[in-house]
């Protein structure tokens, strides 16, 4: 596996692999690298000629300089588990390397609408990093398909709008969630939780699973669900930070039209906050 940190050493290698036709897939990642996103890769693997990973924690991404300096690195181990799983290339570039003039002179990728709704709201710039960054790596890479998982569902509704309107020729393929043996899904996050509150924090999936039950079975009210989905996550330890029921394409409001809803959810335990998302068929 070929570990690559400067974006000079990544054009000249890429140029290699086209020039010999390979097939090229990518998986953005910012690290602490999980089942989750094993499961991604491992997919990945069987798609593609060549599979590259990238290991970037964007800072444009994150509200404050707290939540970054306590996100999780774990290169080492990282790297020892791309290796194992017959990752091609790890891309690890430095700050200074994707943005070298500095964040605020950077020019920003935005998709609009999609990115100022739902999770948007309470993460006031959060997806105009995710769009910048992976529009950059897009640009660098020019990868012929790049995955994501489902959980992060917003960012891959937005993502894929993203890829239409730039006119990037990529295709774009999200990966249901993987769970633990609980149902909660795996997430870097999840390395902040204790014992306990990992058991806690597996109520979101049941949550969910209520949501969808009443959505399908009962003439439902989705005020009345979501109000009382709110209820059962307080008297299971979890506070709610952002429930939703919405059409899967659009993110608006359900209609008769809609042939899947996605149920998104947010919720906190202590100071970490988790997000799970869940489809349901309509039609």
């Amino acid at each position: 596996m070929l570990i690559v940190k400067k974006l000079l050493k990544l054009k000249n290698i890429l140029e290699i692999w086209r020039k010999e036709n390979k097939s090229i897939a990518l998986v953005p990642t910012m690290g602490n690298i999980h089942d989750g996103h094993l499961k991604l890769i491992s997919i990945a693997r069987k798609n593609s000629d060549i599979l590259i990973v990238s290991v970037f924690v964007n800072p444009m991404q994150f509200e404050n300089i707290k939540d970054i300096s306590n996100y999780p690195r774990t290169l080492n181990e990282d790297c020892q588990k791309l290796k194992k799983n017959l990752v091609n290339l790890m891309f690890i570039p430095e700050i200074n390397e994707m943005y070298p003039y500095g964040l605020t002179n950077q020019t920003i990728v935005n998709v609009p609408k999609l990115s100022y709704i739902l999770e948007g709201i309470h993460r006031p710039g959060h997806f105009q990093g995710v769009t910048t960054i992976i529009s950059k790596l897009f640009n660098l890479i020019k990868p012929n398909i790049a995955y994501f998982g489902e959980k992060d569902f917003q960012q891959l509704v937005i993502i894929r709008k993203m890829v239409i309107d730039m006119n990037f020729d990529i295709k774009i393929v999200g990966i249901p969630t993987v769970r633990n043996q609980d149902g909660l899904a795996l997430s870097s996050r999840n390395i902040k939780l204790n014992e306990y509150e990992l058991k806690v924090a597996a109520n979101l999936n049941k949550v969910m699973n209520y949501m969808a039950h009443q959505l399908i079975n009962i003439e439902f009210n989705i005020h009345q669900i979501i109000k009382k989905a709110k209820i059962i996550l307080v008297k299971n330890g979890l506070q709610p930070d952002g429930l939703a029921i919405c059409d899967e394409l659009t993110l608006k409001k359900l209609t008769t039209d809609s042939k899947n809803a996605a149920i998104l959810v947010a919720a906190k335990i202590g100071n970490t906050r988790l997000i799970d998302y869940k489809k349901v068929k309509l039609q």
